[in-house]
């Protein structure tokens, strides 16, 4: 059963959150100034937080350079996640996941399905690794992100969670760019 390991030490993982909108700007971004208040009310660092518009090269510079960024170990994208002509954040973002966490997707929907029913079809939500570095693909409600954060990247992100948790294996995530060229 999942637990917090007291005998652990709290990690605070540095998080850039990334806010998908044509109309948005920070003083009336909802959705990011949500999870921005629960990373900091949990302990983890605020690393960066920007606003880039419904483009997917857009939304993939910003990611591939945050990715590149040391200072940031996670990054959160609000918002481009539904089935609109401009909704292109999972597009834009899943054919440069090195790995893909299939996982993330479906407990979201699961929780998500518990408070809004079918209409949680209606999201693309997605996660995956980039350049290690974890990215994960929130719609842009400010429900849906508390939901995100408060039903999985949460405990997730911390490293007292039991029986496992993201952090303890960031430190592995580029494992295979270490291993040199002969390695399959």
């Amino acid at each position: 059963m999942a637990r917090i390991d007291e005998s652990r030490s709290f990690i605070p993982v540095r998080i850039a959150v990334l806010t998908v909108s044509d109309t948005r700007s920070l003083a009336d971004d909802k959705s990011g100034q949500t999870l921005a208040d629960r990373i900091t009310e949990a302990g983890h660092i605020l690393a960066a937080r920007d606003i880039v518009t419904d483009d997917r090269e857009k939304i993939r510079d910003k990611v591939l350079a945050w990715s590149r960024d040391k200072d940031i170990d996670v990054v959160i994208t609000t918002g481009g996640t539904g089935f609109t002509g401009r909704d292109v954040t999972p597009d834009a973002l899943e054919p440069i996941f090195e790995k893909r966490m299939d996982g993330f997707s479906e407990v979201f929907h699961r929780i998500s399905y518990d408070k809004i029913g079918t209409s949680t079809i209606q999201s693309r939500a997605t996660g995956g690794v980039v350049n290690a570095t974890f990215v994960f693909v929130l719609p842009g409600s400010p429900g849906a992100c508390k939901d995100a954060w408060d039903g999985i990247l949460k405990a997730q992100l911390d490293y007292r969670h039991m029986p496992c948790n993201f952090v303890e294996i960031m430190p592995r995530l580029d494992e295979h760019l270490r291993r040199g060229k002969s390695a399959p």
